[in-house]
């Protein structure tokens, strides 16, 4: 049994930064073929990725760019994310984009990547998150939108079954080239990175190697899964809170 993606050829949206470039590298050193789509170019070219320009959210395009391809193996739907905004600061419509680029532009890639992947007994791996499992103020849009991008792909899965598994990435925190911005500079991601029980962020390279196992024969027997990539969770608040079980203050 082959493990390794090795000459499959491999689509990974919104791969030019961040955990989309992790995941890019990750299947390059893997030996496979790599194509990373964006919009915009990345500003250091990986070894072994091909970039290709391509608006997401413009099904025409998206379809002209599967139909082009000769071959598909695997797709890697990373595309995504959101600014802070709470919800009665915006109007629905803005957050509206937010669940169209989480959720229906997932859709519209796999919809149009399926003929590939059915011939190519192939599969897909959603790029989801923990805000999806639990209340995210501040990213309200977005986590709805990652809870029914893993019911998607739950569904795809038995849809698509036999010939092609579908499973999702549940992601947690992940140390980025925007993590300053979300977090407050290197005291605040230390921080945060204390509330992670293994006590650090993740790498984009720790969410690429998962990526990488779903997408192999190793994972064969794995489709309609989530797998959990958040480095043990998040410790409960109330523990903190609580006050039994915890040692009396020091008498003076």
């Amino acid at each position: 049994m082959d493990n390794s993606p090795r000459g499959r050829t491999v689509v990974v949206t919104g791969g030019t930064r961040g955990v989309g470039a992790g995941i890019a590298r990750a299947f390059a050193e893997s030996g496979a073929h790599v194509v990373a789509c964006a919009r915009r170019p990345p500003e250091v070219q990986a070894e072994g990725v091909e970039f290709a320009p391509l608006d997401l959210r413009d099904p025409p395009a998206v379809r002209a760019f599967f139909d082009a391809l000769p071959r598909l193996d695997v797709l890697v739907n990373n595309a995504g994310g959101t600014p802070y905004r709470r919800l009665a600061d915006a109007d629905a419509e803005r957050h509206a984009r937010v669940i169209e680029l989480n959720l229906v532009t997932p859709l519209t890639v796999s919809l149009a990547a399926y003929e590939h992947l059915r011939r190519a007994r192939g599969s897909v791996v959603m790029v989801g998150s923990v805000s999806g499992g639990r209340p995210s103020p501040g990213s309200a849009a977005y986590g709805a939108a990652k809870a029914g991008l893993e019911n998607l792909a739950r569904s795809m899965a038995v849809e698509w079954a036999p010939e092609v598994r579908v499973n999702t990435l549940v992601v947690g925190m992940v140390g980025t080239e925007l993590s300053s911005l979300h977090y407050g500079g290197e005291d605040g991601v230390a921080a945060v990175s204390r509330t992670v029980p293994l006590g650090r962020l993740a790498a984009p390279s720790d969410v690429g190697a998962a990526a990488v196992f779903l997408a192999s024969d190793a994972a064969a027997y794995i489709s309609g899964s989530s797998l959990l990539v958040h480095g043990g969770g998040e410790r409960p608040a109330f523990l903190d809170a609580a006050t039994a079980n915890r040692p009396p203050d020091k008498e003076e």
